[in-house]
């Protein structure tokens, strides 16, 4: 089908955070020695594909995932800010290792509604920039495919607004691994099917014992 288009929303890979802090858009957290692993394995599952356009979150491990993708297929990187990580008011602290620390009284308003959530970038305002990211992505690889790399909330609130699920989820249960890729495949702007891959699957055991993210 000449107006069939695939885009790929891929994950970056593990990030050095060995304080385990939530870093969410601060600057200057790059890949791991592993994520530069996940994203060379990832990069070697869709060099082989018809993609003619890439475009990365402006965060630094974000574009280190694409890089070996854009080396393999001699291809420029569009840096694209609606494809960023979502915001989040608990940014620079370590709630993941230290949940104790959200008990502080100041803390509570921002965990009153985890529908929304209260405490970072609605879910809405997310599937609108992202949605936006996929349908240029989509206009300008038409008839080929395109590669967006993001971040996990990024991609898995996409995935729920393009399976027609609700927004507001259970972190925990995201289907969104360390360098993983999901396909959605357009017919003109039709969404025709969505598809999930791991091509890091079998570093993610390592990620895992150091609490990788």
């Amino acid at each position: 089908m000449p107006d069939r288009t695939t885009v790929h929303l891929v994950r970056h890979g593990e990030v050095d955070n060995p304080d385990k802090v939530l870093y969410g858009r601060m600057p200057d957290f790059h890949l791991s020695p592993l994520g530069r692993e996940m994203a060379q394995l990832t990069a070697a599952s869709l060099r082989e594909r018809d993609i003619t356009h890439l475009v990365s979150s402006p965060l630094e491990r974000a574009q280190e995932t694409m890089a070996p993708l854009a080396e393999a297929l001699g291809q420029g990187v569009t840096l694209d800010e609606r494809v960023i990580e979502a915001g989040n008011d608990f940014e620079g602290l370590t709630v993941g290792s230290n949940p104790k620390q959200l008990l502080h009284p100041r803390f509570w308003p921002k965990l009153l509604n985890p529908a929304k959530p209260s405490w970072g970038e609605p879910y809405a305002e997310i599937v609108t920039r992202m949605t936006a990211a996929v349908e240029d992505a989509r206009a300008a690889a038409l008839g080929h495919e395109a590669v967006i790399v993001s971040h996990q909330l990024p991609v898995w609130t996409a995935r729920r607004h393009y399976e027609g699920m609700r927004l507001w989820h259970d972190p925990r249960r995201r289907e969104c691994t360390l360098a993983s890729v999901t396909s959605l495949t357009f017919v003109g702007d039709e969404l025709l099917f969505l598809s999930y891959a791991e091509p890091a699957a079998s570093l993610l055991p390592q990620a895992a014992k150091v609490g990788g993210a």
